[in-house]
Formats: C-alpha cells, structure tokens, sequence
C-alpha cells in the first residue's frame, strides 16, 4: 500500500533541470536509497518530500494525518534545551507526554518532599501509561546510549558538533512517522557507531528514505534504490548490489539503442549527401527525420578514461617518525609512536572520533609539530592533501579555469598526456558544465573539484582525511578506481568501511588513549579478528578458574525451614500484589490530600520491595525443587 505518491515531479536550479517530471511511489515499510552524482539534486529531493523546498510543477499526494521526520546533513538544534528535551521535540502528542514526565521528574528530584511536585509527577505517569509511551521512553534513552550520549540533561549548546549530530540522530529516529528521511546520517559517525545504526534500521517498523556514501551501509538496509540522473528518477527494486547489477544492464541497453541511432543517422546522411535531383515531399520527410534523429540525447558518458596515473619520481626514502607524542589540553593523543612509510603502502588510520587520526596526518603533512619526537621526510616526497578544512575555491573561477590554475595537462605512467578537459570528465564534470563558474557547483560539487585539484598536482604521496564525507558513490568508485593504479603512496583516515577494504592492505588503529595498534590486512579482516577476540573474552569470563574444580552438592531435599518457607511463599506474593493494589487506589483516591499521598506512597515503595525479595526467593526455591527431582531421575 502505498504511504506517498509524486505525479509529475519538475523542478529546475537556475538554468539546470533537478527534477524532469518525475513519478513515484513509497510504499508502507519500503525502504529506500536515493543515489546520485552530487549536484544532481539528492538533498533537494529530500526537502521536497519533506515539504521543506517546493516545486515548480507536480503533485504530491498523502493523507492528511500523514508525519514525515526529516534528518538534514547539519541539523540545527536548539541550544537552550537540554538532551532530553531536544529529542522530545515536536508537537505530536506522544512527544507532549513524554517531554511532561520527564520535566516533573526533574522537578521532583529538586524538591522530593513538595507535594505538588508529587502530584504533578503522579499525573504525568498517568498519562505515560494511558499514551502507553514508556516503551518510546526506553528506547529514546537506549537510542542516545547506543550513540554514546549518556548526559540527557546537559545543555545541547555545550554539546561537540559530532554530540549535537547524534543527538539530531537520535531524535529523527524515535518520532512517530510515516516516512523518516535521513541525509547522509553516517557522515562524521564512527564505524561502530554506523553498525549500530544499520542493525536499528534494519529493525525499523515504518518506511524511510536516505542518501549515503557508504555503500555497505546502503547495500544492507535499503529493499530498494532510486537513481537520479540527469533529471530522470530510475527505480530498482532490491539493494545496493541489485542496484549495480541492474545499472550495468540499463547502461548496456542504452548503449545498443545509441550505437543502432548512429548507425541508422549515418545512413540518413549519407542518402541527403548524394542529394536527389528535386526537392521531393518525400525528401524533405527524411531531411526531418535525420534532424528529429540528431536531436535524441544519447546515453550520457561518465568517468570513462583508463590510464595508470604517473607521479613525480619517489625514492626509497618517504617518511619515517621516531617517538612521536602529541597531546591537547593535557590529553595524549599519540604517544612514542614510531613508523615507517615505505614506497607503495597502502595505509588506512582509523579510530574512534576525536582520538587523534587527523592529529597524526597533519604531522605527516608537516603541518603540525609534534610535542617530541621527529619526523624524517624523504628529498623526492611530494605530498597531496585532501583536507576536511581546505579553503574555499573561487566561486568567480569557472571550474575549467581552476583545473588549469594547477595543471593543464598531467602525464601518465605511459608518458601519454591527459588534458585538464580529460580529466574533468573522468570525475563527472562533462564538458557542456566546464564553463560554469564554482559558484553555482553544489557543495558536493566542489569537494569533487578540490579533489581533482588535489590529483592534478600529481603528487607522489597521498594523504586523505575523511574523503568520502561530501562525495557521492560515483566519485568514489572513480577515485578508488583511479588509486588501484596510482604508484605512489596512499594514507588515508576513514570511517567508510567499504573505501578502506578497496584501497588499503593494513591499518593504524587508534585505540583512544594515545596507544597505536598496527594491523595487516582490511578492514573486514580488522573486524573479524576484533568479533573473535570478544568471542573468546566472553567464553573465558564464563569458564570456571582452573585448578579449582567446582563443588557438586548433591541436594536430597529441602531443609525442614526451606520447604516451609516453599509452601508459604506463594500465598505471601499474592497477600503483597494484593496490597500494592491496594495502596495505588489509596493514592488515586486521596485527591489533593498530599500528606496523603506521601503516607501511600513511601508504604507502596516498602511493599514493592518485600514483593520483589519475595518473588527472587521464590525463584532460588523453585531451582533447589527443580534440582532434587533431576537428583532423583538420576
């Protein structure tokens, strides 16, 4: 059944068509992938949906009560609130009764002997169980656990821009809605951090609707994948692997239908070329025909260049670091860490948010000085930075003239050449948009630029901080593509699992307290060895001490005091739920007697203490019963 639907889509940015009349359906549970090059419009089509942006023509068409939670990529959170009160935002009623309670709790724990605050708190909890919200109020606190927020009562204004993400996170996920729509949720998130997350989505009742770079992520949550391209919405039903599968055969198709067109506008023209001796009606039909021909868009072509990338010459020497430490504000983050960079590695760092990854590639880079230690760096070295910081590229250049700025042609391992034209359509910048000024690029569109600016200085060593933060799938498959045959050396930090297992062979790994671990082989091979380890921790916390073999006491039966206490018991549990029901009316029926209220209460809080004493004896008593009559059978 379908939750949404989107008749004839059209929206344009400036003279660029995003949306070309484009139609579709979400269904109920569907869950969704939006991919894209960047600048074709992915966030946009989001916000549309979403109903934050409008379009210049089409309809959307949904119930009146139907909820969309959206998630951009930079949520804007409102600093005044506290965690709680940011993620029970919203004006649906579950979010009002939640928001409730948790402010009269707050306010009892200031003043536990006030009765009014008693009381207020009495009510709220009425209102939880009648909205039947306390399973949403476990799980918004489980949520922002899970995403390593345990403070749900500090300011979100004092909260770290990775905090404030994954408080946006956490509150996009537990509202009520018909339809989640999350914008690169992954970015600036660790890996275990995304784990979590995929296994939460893939448990996720409603329908949603996301764009992700991580292509693992995609592949093992979505059931269905949209294409933007060109102003056209291409739909494939299954995951990301489907996706690619499908792909390939749509391309294939268009490319046979392209090749039958040209040769079929080769024959035309030939026929016109050895021209009839009258203007026939019958001619002037053909003359259309070959110009209707012409005019058909054929598929389009994207980084399609094959070339092994050359370098300027690099010697046996690249970099060396002896005993490095760096730290800040008296927090190590490396610590006496030494390491040699040989020609042709292939290193990925990777390591929880705020450990020190990038620390460690600025003082590769020579960017920052560490607190002691040296750096060593070879006299052939010539180092490429992609930087999450870079500056921001002149938005009065056209985007051909940046790319000329640095180079106007590179050299390949072959001594070929390749225009700086060349390589801009290799990285998805065909040559009917060289001309456009940056300004008018998208912002994934000029990380895309500065990462060709990167590649066209032709550097021999490589250093990438973060880079598939702002690319799109494409791009990355193109830049991956274009590292299998680099020959220099790579050095990357990432949190994009399916990136590191394409270009690294070993890894950094920082551990969070200044310690650097080495490891050989992916990043899937990291994680296995690392499941594992847990594996074994978890089966040697449960195996016995050796050399102290376990005492088996054979029990005959129960003492004459425990099979007292086991006839009495059950009746004893009964006589305490009995007056804990009791005392609940008391409380219900006192009104504003809050003195009352108080009395009830603290009884109520002893009953329910001896009821659950009460009910674990009953359970050590029902396992010495159990036991004796295996003994018996035995």
């Amino acid at each position: 059944m379908s939750i949404l639907s989107v008749e004839n889509l059209y929206k344009t940015y400036g003279d660029k068509v995003l949306f070309d009349h484009i139609s579709f359906a979400i269904a109920d549970g569907q869950r969704t992938g939006l991919i894209g090059v960047n600048g074709t419009g992915k966030s946009t089509f989001l916000k549309v949906l979403a109903g934050i942006e409008s379009a210049e023509e089409g309809e959307i068409v949904h119930s009146n009560d139907f909820r969309v939670e959206y998630l951009p990529q930079e949520p804007e959170l409102n600093g005044n609130l506290n965690v709680l009160e940011q993620i029970y935002y919203g004006d649906s009623l579950m979010m009002q009764v939640m928001r409730k309670y948790e402010k009269a709790l707050d306010e009892l724990e200031k003043e536990p002997e006030n009765p009014e605050k008693q009381n207020q708190l009495l009510k709220a909890q009425q209102e939880m169980d009648e909205n039947e919200a306390w399973e949403a109020n476990t799980t918004a606190k489980t949520v922002l656990t899970k995403l390593g927020i345990t403070d749900f009562t500090r300011k979100v204004s004092l909260l770290s821009g990775g905090q404030k993400k994954r408080v946006a996170i956490a509150k996009a996920l537990i509202q009520p809605a018909d339809l989640l729509i999350l914008d690169e949720p992954t970015n600036h998130l660790d890996n275990e951090t995304i784990e979590w997350l995929e296994g939460f989505l893939s448990q996720y009742k409603g329908a949603f609707l996301l764009v992700t770079h991580d292509r693992y992520f995609l592949n093992r949550v979505t059931n269905k994948i949209y294409e933007l391209e060109q102003g056209k919405l291409y739909t494939y039903e299954g995951n990301y692997e489907v996706f690619l599968e499908k792909k390939a055969e749509r391309e294939e198709q268009a490319q046979v239908k392209e090749e039958k067109r040209q040769n079929l506008l080769r024959r035309e023209l030939a026929w016109l070329r050895r021209g009839a001796k009258a203007r026939t009606t019958k001619q002037k039909a053909r003359i259309q025909r070959v110009e209707g021909i012409q005019e058909q868009k054929g598929p389009s072509a994207g980084g399609a260049i094959e070339f092994a990338a050359g370098t300027k010459r690099l010697g046996k020497k690249v970099i060396e670091l002896e005993e490095i430490s760096k730290g800040f504000e008296g927090k190590p983050f490396i610590k006496d860490f030494n390491y040699l960079v040989t020609p042709g590695d292939r290193l990925g760092i990777i390591g929880p948010n705020g450990s020190g990854k990038s620390t460690l590639l600025n003082i590769l880079a020579g960017r920052i000085k560490p607190d002691k230690g040296s750096l060593d760096v070879g006299v052939t070295v010539s180092i490429g930075y992609y930087t999450q910081d870079h500056d921001e590229l002149d938005g009065n250049l056209r985007v051909v003239e940046y790319i000329k700025e640095i180079a106007h042609v590179i050299n390949t391992a072959d001594n070929q050449t390749i225009t700086a034209e060349q390589m801009l359509e290799r990285f998805l910048f065909p040559r009917s948009i060289q001309h456009t000024y940056i300004r008018k690029l998208s912002g994934g569109e000029r990380r895309r630029l500065y990462l060709l600016g990167v590649l066209m200085k032709e550097p021999n060593v490589l250093f990438l901080d973060e880079p598939t933060n702002d690319l799109d799938t494409e791009t990355l498959s193109i830049l991956e593509d274009y590292l299998d045959q680099f020959p220099g050396v790579v050095i990357t930090v990432s949190h994009d699992r399916y990136f590191l297992d394409r270009v690294v062979d070993h890894l950094l790994v920082f551990e969070g307290n200044g310690e650097i671990t080495r490891f050989q082989g992916s990043y899937s091979d990291f994680m296995e060895e690392q499941k594992l380890l847990k594996e074994t921790e978890t089966k040697q916390q449960k195996k016995p001490p050796e050399n102290v073999p376990p005492k088996k006491e054979v029990r005959k039966k129960l003492s004459y005091k425990e099979q007292r206490e086991w006839e009495q018991i059950e009746d004893r549990i009964a006589e305490l739920e009995e007056k804990k029901d009791e005392l609940e009316q008391g409380i219900a029926e006192s009104g504003s007697d809050y003195g009352k209220i108080q009395e009830f209460m603290e009884e109520q809080k002893k009953v329910e203490e001896e009821l659950e004493q009460a009910v674990e004896r009953w359970t050590e008593l029902s396992l010495m019963m159990e036991e004796i009559e295996n003994n018996k059978k035995a």
